[in-house]
């Protein structure tokens, strides 16, 4: 039995009994609903123009996150919260504090990429909310590129934005009640699994474990939808129709962050950027930089580290760290739980160790050790929001000076996230100098072959793995170890 799509929108609940499982959140208001604020732009999640907030609970708490919604599936929205930039309309016609400073800091010219951009901001302003109080002030300018990093600017520029968002926290402040938004997702909540379905095609969201194992046994050929941030271009770039989808975004057991047996376990439904804030926790500042330019906040805010994996793209930013510290992928299925280490679950581009009926249900990534010397670096046209040229993880464990194991690996360089393993043999046994660094660098040389693409020549992707390499030396060599700000433009 199909059931309706409900969700909280405008100050009231939003129903939906037709249209297609795949349509985008961004279709259905410019087409259906004729709110035409929101923009389209690349439909791919890369430009910002459509940037949404969501809200949903979390633990009874409302919480609010800025997603693109030219690749979110409205199904998705179910028992959630929609804001848009109408949303931001005040009931005396005044502007809201956040375009009031669009308006005075000039940060708009042709306008079509502002209505994203307004709403990352609007985000960003009600995260700086301090009840009781006007507003918590400026933000700092990390906080801001933060906010910003997926929304592209064409004409304007970022400097009258970037003053625009210092602007709106010294403006009379505007009211947005929680607990009314809260009540109303309160009414909304949903015991079991959801199912939706129109002109044939089925969407499923089961609330448990048991109905995920239940639904792919019996539909092993359907799509498993997270974040939808790689599902969402099947549709709007590859034009695949998609007759049966298994959302996993309401699953409580897939959203847990646990520590156990010296692992910290990431449940696969968990969001990207909660995966990497938990880890940077352990990781810090190793990780810091990669979680600042993985994509975007809100592609991170709706893709889960667990759909990264499983997605296994030879360029994917997370599992040449996550193999270097020894990852482990949990498997499972209505047979039980199979474990691997995360590099054998990678047998050939776009090819892994999943049998059919199988779904990744967590990634377990073991505790620091103070004997390791860990890092892990992405080269890429732009700082953030874009995709690797090379990207590249070390951790050498040091008995003294002398490297007692080895572990390299790359995304970019081949058809798989892939180790270097004569280079892992050049380093091993070896003390931690430069003579073994070249010696590793010549190795290198011999593990991969990489491609020439519209991204990277393969002569520059070599030269590139080799000098990171070297950077990872000079950072934690143990006499006289380079400052980040020594080796990198952006330290």
């Amino acid at each position: 039995m199909s059931e309706p799509i409900r969700f909280y929108y405008r100050g009231g609940i939003k129903t939906i009994e037709h249209g297609a499982p795949t349509q985008t959140v961004l279709q259905h208001l410019r087409d259906t609903l004729h709110c035409t604020g929101t923009k389209e732009g690349c439909a791919e999640g890369d430009c910002g123009a459509c940037t949404v907030v969501i809200g949903e609970l979390r633990n009874d708490q409302l919480e609010l996150k800025t997603v693109n919604s030219c690749i979110q599936f409205v199904p998705t929205l179910d028992g959630k919260a929609l804001f848009t930039v109408e949303d931001l309309r005040q009931p005396d016609d005044t502007l809201h504090p956040v375009q009031q400073a669009m308006v005075e800091c000039h940060g708009s010219q042709c306008g079509f990429c502002t209505p994203g951009f307004v709403m990352s901001l609007w985000a960003l302003y009600l995260k700086r909310e301090v009840p009781g109080q006007d507003h918590a002030g400026p933000p700092a300018r990390k906080e801001i590129d933060a906010a910003l990093s997926g929304n592209l600017c064409r004409c304007t520029g970022y400097r009258p934005i970037i003053d625009a968002a210092k602007r709106m926290g010294e403006l009379p402040a505007a009211s947005f009640d929680r607990a009314v938004v809260a009540e109303a997702l309160q009414g909304l909540r949903r015991t079991g699994e959801f199912d939706y379905s129109s002109a044939g095609r089925h969407f499923h969201a089961p609330a448990t474990l048991a109905q995920l194992i239940r639904l792919r046994s019996e539909f092993p050929q359907a799509v498993l939808l997270a974040g939808s941030t790689d599902v969402g271009l099947w549709v709007t770039k590859q034009m695949r129709m998609l007759d049966r989808i298994i959302y996993l975004g309401r699953i409580a057991e897939l959203q847990r962050i646990e520590e156990r047996d010296e692992m910290i376990e990431i449940g696969a439904g968990v969001s990207l950027e909660d995966a990497y804030s938990a880890l940077c926790v352990y990781y810090e500042p190793e990780l810091g930089a990669m979680q600042q330019r993985f994509a975007s906040l809100p592609i991170r805010n709706a893709g889960t580290l667990g759909g990264n994996v499983a997605n296994g793209s030879p360029i994917g930013d997370s599992m040449p760290w996550l193999i270097v510290l020894g990852a482990e992928i949990v498997l499972r299925s209505g047979a039980g739980r199979r474990v691997l280490p995360l590099e054998d679950f990678y047998l050939d581009y776009q090819k892994k160790d999943l049998r059919a009926d199988e779904f990744v249900e967590s990634v377990r990534v073991p505790m620091p050790r103070t004997e390791r010397r860990f890092r892990t670096y992405k080269l890429a046209k732009r700082f953030d929001q874009d995709i690797s040229a090379v990207c590249a993880a070390f951790c050498v464990t040091l008995e003294g000076d002398i490297i007692s194991s080895a572990r390299v690996a790359f995304g970019g360089m081949a058809a798989t996230p892939k180790r270097a393993a004569k280079a892992e043999a050049a380093l091993t046994g070896s003390p931690w100098n430069q003579a073994t660094v070249e010696a590793a660098m010549a190795a290198l040389r011999q593990d991969y072959a990489p491609l020439t693409d519209m991204r990277a020549s393969g002569g520059y992707r070599m030269k590139a793995a080799c000098n990171l390499l070297r950077r990872f030396w000079l950072e934690t060599r143990t006499d006289a170890p380079l400052p980040v700000s020594a080796v990198s433009v952006f330290g």
